[in-house]
């Protein structure tokens, strides 16, 4: 059989499925596409990839132990895998929850669908980078978080759960030093404020400078296990510090403070003219800005 009568076999064959083809099949796939998308997004904004590995390899090795007929370790995980539904439903108790909650009161859209915020963002930005520049100047210690894809429920329960839009008295009020809440760091989700007084991991980092303190070393340490972008303010220098994904950049102005938490955060209208723009593990600076120190916490 040469090259064309083989191809005309697969366009026939192609043909006849066609013919089977209907709408509802179109939509049943649509919906299934949509359920294991939706399932995908779940795994990657949560801090449950680690176990949809477990769970995948598992999958891998019964299949494996079938095929090899390798039929103790073969029955041995076939009990695993029928126990663990009820393993799921303990380990993502909060999440279904959660998502039994909003369905009973009818906002199911908002367990799928995290609407865009720009208004918010944009607010919580200028409010931040004004409450900083106040906090800086008076050496009062803050620390605060923005959360990104990666959800920090966990983290949040830790504090008071809050839910207020952004302004620069009431991040001066929260991080005062008589205040409640000035210990611990206050969340960010989607431009409003979602927890105060939260404890965050500390990082194991050992090669961090020594003068870091325990704010600054949560900081980086959320940064470590998040995508968050954590902003921070020494308490007994009053500098401007950022962490993300385990990198610290020290002695910030305010308005680099600005640019970098703009870049992070906001989504980009156009693409950039010049790549590496954006900070993802490595911080670039325009030259000349005089707050250019840069600290990496591995080093």
């Amino acid at each position: 059989m040469d090259m064309t009568q083989w191809l005309n076999t697969i366009w026939r064959q192609a043909a006849g499925l066609t013919w089977d083809f209907e709408i509802w099949d179109v939509v049943d796939i649509a919906v299934m596409a949509y359920i294991f998308y939706q399932v995908l997004m779940f795994i990657r904004r949560s801090r449950s990839g680690q176990v949809a590995k477990a769970i995948l390899l598992l999958f891998v090795a019964l299949g494996l132990s079938s095929i090899c007929h390798l039929d103790s370790i073969n029955f041995i995980l076939s009990r695993t895998l029928e126990l663990g539904l009820i393993a799921l439903l303990i380990i993502f108790q909060p999440e279904l929850r959660r998502l039994l909650e909003q369905m009973g009161s009818g906002s199911l859209k908002n367990s799928f669908i995290r609407e865009e915020r720009g208004n918010e963002m944009e607010n919580a930005i200028v409010q931040t980078v004004a409450a900083y520049a106040s906090l800086s100047r008076d050496k009062v210690g803050a620390l605060m978080v923005f959360e990104r894809k990666t959800m920090l429920d966990d983290v949040i329960k830790t504090g008071t759960e809050l839910d207020a839009r952004v302004s620069a008295e009431l991040l001066k009020n929260l991080f005062w030093n008589k205040a409640p809440l000035h210990d611990g760091a206050v969340i960010l989700r989607e431009g409003r404020i979602v927890g105060g007084g939260c404890m965050l991991p500390l990082s194991g980092n050992v090669n961090l400078s020594k003068d870091l303190g325990m704010r600054h070393r949560a900081g980086i340490g959320i940064s470590e296990n998040s995508d968050a972008v954590v902003a921070i303010v020494s308490e007994e220098t009053g500098s401007i510090s950022v962490a993300i994904n385990g990198m610290l950049k020290r002695h910030l102005s305010p308005e680099t403070l600005e640019r970098l938490l703009r870049n992070e955060l906001l989504p980009d209208p156009e693409p950039k003219s010049s790549p590496g723009s954006k900070l993802t593990g490595i911080f670039r600076w325009k030259k000349g800005d005089k707050s250019d120190g840069k600290e990496n916490s591995g080093q």
